[in-house]
């Protein structure tokens, strides 16, 4: 539900956006500390403490001014009463700051690399690579050979660079999500790592550590074409859409092995396609991204994997910023 600014006063905070909540977004999307913060709504430090450690509550001048300040970053005029609605449309507004991230991409290779890095050390990290961020940054841009350190996870580096590249310039020339694309980037990614590499799977497999069933290898092909449709035809909560995508994929499990990674690559392809930073899913939250895919996958609620993916995306921006 959405409140019109005009109204939003007449009504007394029975949101579930809390000022906590509203203040921790304000501040992860402007930047300001605490301090500079409390200066500019015009308040002490203390108070603002306060406000944000949920102690008190500020009076109805103050909280005007809190949800002005949050309607200028986002860009609105309505405010989401959910927090995750409220997630969604600051990642929308954030599109008008930094338009064509692709082209951002293209144009900075300090930018595009750290992104590179980013996501090669983490999806690999997720996957149980015990190479760590500087020896993952040494194989990619030096080429450094690590000798104490496993081959295949030194190729799994190499291979994501690989991948990583093919998708950008994939998506420069105007490409989509396509079976002929998803399978291209499997047969990168797993090249002199698996014979299968580029193929769909001929046998049945389980996620490790899941309850969850995955797809009868068989009915991969039905699936996996059934899913690309619906990418096609795509949908207006492209956040909420994209989750449940990736929660469908991995779920499906089309390949022998790759699909974490895939399936995060598929979801920097659907969130680029649509403007968005990627989303920067890190291992060290490892431990709720799997959570959050089960929840989606056993019981369907996306709730959890849906606002965990707005993070990422949250975090993606903070790498365009810096």
């Amino acid at each position: 539900m959405l409140l019109k600014i005009d109204t939003l006063y007449k009504v007394v905070y029975s949101f579930n956006v809390t000022i906590k909540d509203k203040l921790a977004l304000i501040q992860r999307v402007s930047g300001k500390t605490q301090e500079k913060l409390a200066a500019e709504l015009g308040v002490s430090f203390p108070t603002l403490n306060s406000w944000i450690n949920g102690r008190s509550i500020p009076r109805d001048r103050a909280a005007k001014r809190i949800d002005e300040l949050y309607l200028q970053l986002t860009g609105q005029n309505v405010i989401p009463e959910d927090l995750l609605g409220a997630k969604k449309q600051v990642l929308i507004g954030k599109r008008k700051q930094y338009p064509n991230v692709l082209r951002a991409l293209e144009m900075r290779k300090d930018l595009y690399d750290q992104f590179l890095l980013a996501l090669t050390y983490n999806t690999n990290s997720i996957e149980g690579s015990t190479l760590t961020e500087p020896e993952t940054a040494a194989i990619l841009f030096q080429d450094a050979a690590l000798p104490d350190k496993s081959i295949i996870e030194q190729m799994e580096v190499k291979n994501h660079q690989a991948a990583f590249r093919y998708l950008t310039r994939y998506l420069t020339q105007g490409g989509d999500v396509t079976e002929e694309m998803i399978l291209k980037l499997h047969g990168i990614l797993m090249n002199g790592i698996r014979e299968d590499a580029g193929n769909y799977r001929r046998h049945g497999v389980r996620i490790v550590g899941s309850n969850v069933v995955t797809a009868n290898y068989l009915k991969v092909p039905v699936l996996m074409e059934s899913l690309l449709k619906d990418i096609q035809r795509g949908e207006k909560d492209v956040i909420g859409f994209s989750a449940r995508v990736h929660s469908r994929f991995e779920q499906m499990h089309p390949f022998s092995d790759g699909n974490g990674r895939i399936g995060r690559l598929i979801l920097v392809v659907m969130l680029l396609k649509e403007d968005l930073a990627p989303a920067i899913i890190s291992q060290k939250k490892r431990r709720f991204y799997m959570l959050y895919l089960n929840q989606s996958q056993l019981k369907g609620d996306y709730s959890r994997l849906d606002d965990f993916i707005c993070d990422g995306i949250m975090d993606g921006y903070d790498l365009l910023a810096a």
